[in-house]
């Protein structure tokens, strides 16, 4: 083989992040030695260019009907224009056809409606943008839609999250073809950190939208945010709350979409990442600040959440200029 052939699949109205993640990341996995090279196109239908939902024109280089394999991967891009896309016979039998001569299948973002259009997602695991995940699984029931991860890997074929996740699923695949040297030159050329894992949750106190205009939730959430070592119980919230802890469970499971008691863990446990990545704090003190009382227990809620340990979790993701807050 001397390329490895990618194709990137276009539609009008896709997310160009979508696409520039995918292209522009295997274009510096060239500039780095890749071997054999990545040789990367955009199909679209017919080989018409298309209006992205940005409102910048991309100009194909094939039509996705004229493609013939073998390919090396084929990548079927999101954005709004996922659901025309997927509704698309000609772009569903192509994108089915392609997949049976390509080593590698993918999808980013809402991408992942269109593979699931072809049956390839049947009884696989699979995720996408979180907002769309729950759209997913109620139009293909066969699909095990996994909201969470940044990206999944079920045998030949992957799903990643929104827009950015390429990024992290490409890192992936270039270190797969080519080692974790050239994935770690590729992540610093982009100037961005080494790749997340997959397993990575996409979403996050840090990104998820803020709860609904309730008042006690809002003010209940406030105070486990800022006493995050403090005792956090059911039972010691919905006092303070002046509500009983069956009001509050109630509540929060309307605004929030979780018991108090997750809730806390998971507050917990994502500022512990934060300071895993971003401070040289030792683990123990990691643990007692974010309220877990012991590393062990750090540990065990860090699995359960991002399915790697805190220490892999802090030697993939920190930043080499890590700093130790000063005392107090």
């Amino acid at each position: 083989m001397t390329v490895r052939r990618v194709i990137v699949v276009g539609y009008p109205a896709a997310q160009l992040l979508d696409i520039a993640c995918v292209t522009s990341t295997l274009e510096s996995a060239n500039w780095f030695g890749a071997v054999p090279p990545y040789h990367v196109r955009l199909a679209t239908p017919g080989g018409h260019a298309i209006t992205c939902a940005s409102g910048l024109t991309l100009h194909s280089q094939e039509a996705l009907e004229q493609v013939k394999g073998p390919l090396d991967t084929i990548v079927v891009s999101g954005g709004i224009g996922h659901a025309a896309a997927a509704g698309n016979a000609l772009i569903v039998a192509h994108v089915r056809r392609l997949a049976r001569e390509s080593r590698r299948i993918a999808s980013v973002c809402t991408g992942a409606e269109v593979l699931a259009a072809t049956g390839l997602l049947d009884g696989r695991r699979a995720t996408t943008h979180w907002q769309w995940a729950r759209d997913l699984a109620a139009k293909y029931p066969r699909v095990l839609v996994d909201p969470d991860p940044i990206f999944i890997r079920d045998g030949d074929i992957a799903t990643s999250a929104g827009v950015t996740s390429a990024l992290d699923l490409t890192l992936a695949f270039i270190e797969e073809d080519n080692g974790a040297q050239v994935a770690r030159q590729v992540a610093r050329n982009l100037v961005t950190y080494l790749q997340r894992p997959g397993n990575q949750a996409q979403m996050s106190m840090f990104t998820a939208p803020p709860p609904p205009d309730n008042s006690l939730v809002k003010r209940v959430i406030g105070h486990i945010t800022a006493n995050l070592d403090g005792d956090l119980t059911t039972a010691t919230l919905a006092a303070g709350a002046g509500v009983s802890e069956r009001h509050l469970t109630r509540l929060f499971l309307k605004h929030v979409g979780l018991t108090p008691g997750r809730f806390v863990r998971q507050a917990r446990t994502e500022a512990a990442a934060h300071l895993l990545t971003s401070t040289s704090l030792p683990m123990a003190v990691v643990a007692a600040q974010c309220g877990f009382g012991a590393a062990e227990t750090l540990r065990q809620a860090f699995v359960g959440r991002y399915g790697v340990s805190p220490s892999r979790y802090r030697m993939t993701q920190s930043s080499t200029m890590t700093y130790t807050p000063a005392p107090g």
